[in-house]
């Protein structure tokens, strides 16, 4: 499946009241799924160590603290471009707050430079990928505090 094929899926999705479609084959699995005006939200689970001094031993153990954060993930594979030049800022910094429709990133996908807008609007607490480097499809980019 070439990038022309996703791109048809993804505006064919757009024209119906489909909300999701899966398509799998031998070689490849692709899941498009359309975000109405209802915000889908991942809850992560964060592993936060906890000491506990009993007499004279001490314990560690994980508890877990659920955040209601978005992973905004790489709709297809190439290179991913924070900026949209070397000379320019990047899109967005950690700690920055986006609004949804909002430009991203790029990624450069058979030499063709696609702005990847963000779906929702929040505040970036994690940018998972460095500069120009290669992604592939479903591959999470970014973390998002929804506002």
């Amino acid at each position: 499946m070439n990038i022309k094929e996703i791109q048809d899926i993804i505006n064919f999705i757009k024209k119906t009241d489909l909300d999701d479609v899966s398509i799998e084959t031998e070689n490849y699995k692709i899941r498009v799924k359309k975000n109405n005006s209802e915000v889908t939200q991942l809850k992560e689970k964060k592993n936060i160590p906890v000491e506990i001094e009993n007499d004279e031993t001490k314990l560690t153990e994980e508890s877990e603290i659920e955040t209601n954060h978005i992973t905004i993930k790489s709709p297809m594979i190439g290179t991913l471009y924070l900026s949209p030049n070397p000379e320019s800022e990047p899109y967005i910094n950690e700690g920055d707050t986006i609004n949804a429709g909002q430009t991203i990133c790029i990624i450069e996908a058979m030499k063709l430079f696609n702005e990847i807008e963000s779906e929702f609007s929040g505040k970036v607490i994690k940018i998972l990928i460095d500069d120009t480097s290669p992604v592939e499809f479903d591959q999470p980019l970014f973390i998002i505090n929804p506002s």
